[in-house]
């Protein structure tokens, strides 16, 4: 009888604010790895962030009871935070060509600096292939009805902070 080790997969991201297509690619990665890591990044390249990072987290962890499903931030590179965590893979979701075009180059050089860390990419869903964090805020901030765009704890911190009900 042999003992693994579960499989931990970090799914990074800025989550800025989460969208349902995230949530659809966690829960898909539950299906795949023991536990999922959602990691949310302190992106310097941008800039502008319309939540903190510690909102992000609040809102995440409200998202995602699931035991299975850690939320935590890091900052510097992705793979020295995979590997102190002691996970092997990296999950990040396409939703179009040019997603892989940057996702590609992204995980050739993760793997340059971190051989032992392997990225999964998954697709997005079919509802959800249009889905954006950049998007979702455009809509908020006009008005936009997000039904369905994101979870209702999301929903709720967005209109809030646009002065919606």
């Amino acid at each position: 009888m042999s003992t693994r080790s579960p499989q931990i997969a970090v799914y990074p991201g800025s989550f800025d604010p989460i969208t349902n297509g995230h949530v659809d690619i966690v829960n898909r990665s539950l299906a795949i790895f023991d536990q999922v890591v959602l990691a949310v990044a302190e992106n310097l390249r941008k800039t502008t962030s319309l939540f903190s990072v510690e909102e992000r987290l609040e809102q995440a962890r409200a998202v995602f009871p699931d035991p299975r499903v850690e939320v935590d931030s890091f900052h510097g590179l992705l793979v020295d935070y995979v590997v102190r965590r002691g996970a092997r893979v990296v999950v990040r979701g396409l939703r179009a060509l040019a997603d892989f075009e940057y996702e590609f180059q992204l995980a050739h050089m993760n793997r340059r600096l971190a051989p032992s860390v392997e990225t999964v990419f998954l697709m997005t869903g079919d509802k959800d292939f249009f889905l954006s964090s950049s998007l979702v805020k455009e809509v908020a901030s006009l008005g936009g009805d997000l039904t369905g765009l994101v979870p209702e704890v999301v929903r709720t911190a967005l209109h809030a902070r646009f002065g919606r009900k």
